[in-house]
């Protein structure tokens, strides 16, 4: 997106709930600003970049009724991709069979994701339609992967990174499946009350 287009032309940008905030703190301008200067509906080169280096980003989804939730979803810098200037791409990890997010996706798939780095505090926020594939050519290519997600973005925005604590990461999970090692079973699946429900598949502690 360009400088001089129209914010109106990225779908969904306010609604009356933010407008009515906005004009209580004298803050449409700015807000109408922030949206025709920075969001924008392709993925630039920083985008990528950014994306590409981040082995964690936070996945936002509601159910049919408009029920919210959030979700970490964590892997190894590259695990998500951005496919091309409008869609990216992550595995679905084995986890703890709930499937709160993906199972969200399947009947409302408006999803919003956002990518931080604490060391250098910086944020993205991208929103789009998602979709599920069982059968995606990329699953090979992601070790662990149960499912793979794809996401068309919408609205692509970078937000001020000021109230970011700068933390360090110290190392990476030793759960993030890698094409060298089987990644261990987490403790709570060692646990008497779960071990006699855990999927067969692939070993009942994989």
């Amino acid at each position: 997106m360009t400088h001089d287009q129209s914010p109106h032309q990225i779908p969904g940008a306010y609604h009356a709930g933010s407008r009515q905030l906005q004009d209580r703190f004298d803050c449409r301008r700015i807000a109408d600003r922030l949206e025709q200067v920075t969001a924008h509906t392709t993925f630039t080169d920083l985008d990528r970049a950014f994306i590409d280096s981040c082995p964690m980003f936070f996945l936002a989804t509601a159910n049919q009724e408009g029920w919210p939730d959030c979700s970490y979803k964590g892997g190894l810098p590259g695990f998500v991709r951005v496919l091309d200037e409008s869609t990216l791409t992550f595995p679905d990890y084995d986890g703890n069979g709930m499937f709160r997010s993906l199972g969200n996706i399947s009947i409302n798939p408006h999803v919003g994701l956002l990518f931080l780095d604490f060391e250098q505090p910086t944020r993205l926020r991208v929103n789009g339609i998602a979709t599920l594939h069982a059968d995606d050519p990329l699953l090979s290519e992601f070790p662990g992967a149960q499912l793979i997600v794809r996401v068309r973005a919408e609205r692509i925005f970078p937000n001020c990174p000021r109230y970011i604590h700068k933390m360090r990461l110290i190392e990476y999970s030793v759960y993030a499946p890698t094409h060298d090692q089987t990644p261990p079973a987490p403790d709570w699946k060692q646990m008497e009350e779960f071990r006699d429900a855990l999927p067969q598949r692939g070993g009942s502690l994989t």
